[in-house]
């Protein structure tokens, strides 16, 4: 995410040779390392104030947070969004690479990073901001989350960019579809990534489970329920192969224990908001679900190979309206296939289970979204429209980590006066109340 930084110095230059640069040109290699793709930064900077707003604000407002299961609401576009970052970041950062081993090492390296703080902020070993403790049970540990999800599709995209440098070395040729041939063995990648979701979705066999409620704010604590499945090829919250294979591989004490479907309609009458369960609640609404799993991180690699073909595009096209032109006919091909899936009933859209569908509307969608940004920055000169989406870019890791995961308001809840309830929460609490009283008293006098 914010950690893979793109190296945009020399994006005029269309070929991409791989022999050591010459004397005069290493100069001008070195001052270009600090350059960066403005519109990128901007668009990296608007995902992650999306995620803080629908992690902050989607309780109360249920049309921005996560779909309770199909559909595509405001918050299930953040993280193809960030995917689709990486891939252009990808195809920026190794469009010169003068040691190989060299590259795959520092690959390895940021992958270990992501993988490091992915664990450690939403694994359980932080409990800010609610809670002022640290520490994880190693038989509870989540070891799935953005970041692990990212680190993946890092990890597979930078690789194969590595390792297929030599056949772009002859550099773009004349054609319609010669990015794509230059790049093909990107999309060979693609093909089996999504033959293996597909097959694995659609004809793995999902035998009956069954699983203990661990909430111990339920009055079922403790109690063992069997889900009954026996089925293939379905994509219902209790018995898609997504979730089998993550119990089976993760262990279901290792799954995310909040997903979205327990504000289904089938287990609530708030849906879409949260509320009690309903007395005729089925049993997999106690469940836990992984929403970054290993089958739906497999088909979210789809995501980031898709953002490495736009960069590739920024790296190879010489003027803004070529770019322009692929951009948004590709991106616009994609989302219309991607909406035709879902409401055909062919693939429905679905973040939980990273549907195909769900991949090329998200990344159409991204498309799209870079697109207009380019348009503002890179043509119009708005540049200074967006300075603080742009520093939140530049600096994401950390925005993410302090905000998006709560370290900020942990910290500032850790000052506190004679006891660790008496934190700036409280004062939050006594505000809203105050504004509250106000709103009543001023509703006397309308």
């Amino acid at each position: 995410m914010a950690d893979i930084k793109e190296d945009t110095g020399h994006a005029h230059h269309l070929s991409l040779a791989v022999e050591p640069p010459k004397m005069e040109e290493k100069e001008e290699i070195r001052k270009g390392k600090q350059k960066r793709v403005a519109s990128l930064d901007i668009f990296r900077g608007l995902t992650v104030a999306l995620m803080i707003l629908v992690d902050g604000a989607g309780g109360e407002w249920p049309v921005i947070g996560h779909a309770p299961w199909n559909g595509c609401n405001l918050a299930d576009f953040v993280m193809p969004f960030f995917l689709f970052i990486v891939g252009m970041a990808v195809a920026l950062a190794f469009k010169r690479i003068q040691d190989r081993l060299k590259a795959i090492g520092k690959v390895i390296l940021r992958t270990l990073k992501l993988l490091f703080w992915g664990l450690l902020l939403q694994g359980g070993f932080s409990h800010a901001p609610d809670k002022l403790t640290y520490g994880v049970d190693m038989k509870n540990i989540r070891w799935c989350g953005i970041l692990q999800r990212i680190a993946l599709a890092y990890l597979v995209v930078a690789l194969i960019e590595i390792l297929t440098r030599n056949a772009q070395a002859k550099g773009l040729s004349t054609g319609r579809l010669s990015i794509f041939k230059l790049y093909f063995w990107h999309w060979v990648v693609g093909a089996c990534v999504l033959i293996v979701y597909m097959a694995t979705l659609y004809g793995t066999y999902v035998p009956d489970w069954q699983f203990t409620v661990q909430n111990t704010d339920s009055a079922d604590f403790g109690k063992k329920l069997i889900v009954a499945c026996n089925v293939r090829g379905k994509l219902d919250p209790p018995c898609n192969a997504v979730g089998y294979v993550d119990r089976k591989v993760l262990g279901i004490n290792h799954m995310y224990p909040h997903p979205a479907w327990k504000r289904s309609k089938a287990c609530t009458k708030n849906s879409p908001h949260e509320g009690h369960f309903r007395s005729d609640a089925p049993p997999w609404c106690y469940a836990p679900f992984e929403p970054e799993g290993i089958l739906s991180s497999v088909s979210a690699i789809l995501s980031t190979i898709i953002g490495v073909h736009f960069g590739h595009i920024l790296v190879h096209m010489k003027d803004h309206s070529t770019r322009l032109r692929h951009w948004i006919v590709t991106g616009l091909a994609i989302l219309i296939f991607g909406v035709t899936l879902h409401f055909t009933d062919a693939i429905p859209l679905n973040k939980q289970l990273y549907t195909f569908s769900y991949v090329c509307v998200t990344s159409g969608t991204a498309a799209l979204v870079f697109s207009a940004f380019y348009i503002l920055v890179d043509i119009w000169n708005l540049r200074y429209l967006f300075l603080p989406l742009e520093w939140i870019g530049m600096n994401a890791m950390l925005v993410y980590v302090m905000a998006a995961e709560g370290i900020f308001a942990g910290f500032i809840n850790g000052w506190y006066y004679d006891n660790p309830h008496n934190t700036l929460d409280l004062l939050e609490a006594l505000v809203t109340d105050l504004s509250s009283a106000t709103d009543h008293h001023a509703d006397i006098f309308e």
